[in-house]
């Protein structure tokens, strides 16, 4: 018989990362480091945190484990830990999607009526590789540096209306974002549609893209 006093100390570890993931914005704040590392003060500002608040929920994710940092002068940035850390936030969502019917109700009410046509990463590849689409890469810029699908171009999707003539008429848009519970693809697929151009998205993200093994480039936008 093992000791229970051990087997109670074993299970409360384990709790550690369960309580770490226990708050919505700690979520959004792996979901902003699976783009790549960011500072406290973005962070903060990217998800509508204060900046005492925003570094409170990151010690609390550090000491689960869960991200890590670095200094780069007198900046500390935040990372994952690593990749399962990334793999176990995708699963949660997943789990928490087939679960709670509340989790699709809240996702509509984010993203909005299911009015932009959606493909799957083997068909953007294969398009991609015939020459038949534009990717579109509709994160901010820095998450775009940070790593992004070969070949495909940057234009912030707040940066779009201004910046249409930059993509070719004639060709076909894959716009994509950071996961599949990102609007910013929706919103741009929208928008090029609006503006009479031919348009879908990428039914999953950046996150899903690396989860998957596909390459990554990290080349300047």
């Amino acid at each position: 018989m093992g000791d229970a006093g051990r087997k109670t100390e074993l299970f409360e570890q384990l709790a550690r990362v369960g309580k770490a993931l226990g708050s919505g914005k700690r979520l959004e704040l792996l979901d902003l480091l699976a783009q790549g590392p960011r500072s406290v003060a973005d962070l903060a500002v990217t998800a509508g945190l204060g900046l005492t608040t925003a570094s409170a929920h990151l010690q609390t994710l550090r000491q689960a484990g869960l991200v890590a940092t670095t200094r780069d002068g007198t900046t500390i940035r935040y990372r994952l830990h690593d990749d399962d850390v990334a793999a176990l936030y995708a699963q949660l969502r997943t789990v928490a999607a087939a679960h709670l019917p509340d989790v699709e109700v809240a996702r509509r009410g984010y993203l909005g009526a299911a009015d932009t046509e959606e493909i799957g990463r083997a068909e953007l590849l294969r398009r991609a590789h015939a020459g038949e689409v534009v990717v579109l890469d509709v994160r901010p810029t820095p998450e775009f540096v940070a790593g992004h699908i070969p070949g495909a171009v940057s234009i912030p999707v707040d940066e779009l209306p201004d910046r249409l003539a930059e993509l070719p008429a004639e060709v076909q848009v894959v716009a994509y974002c950071r996961g599949a519970y990102c609007v910013f693809a929706h919103d741009a697929v929208r928008l090029l549609t609006a503006r009479g151009r031919r348009a879908v998205r990428l039914a999953e993200g950046m996150l899903e893209w690396r989860l998957a093994g596909e390459p990554v480039a990290t080349d300047a936008a």
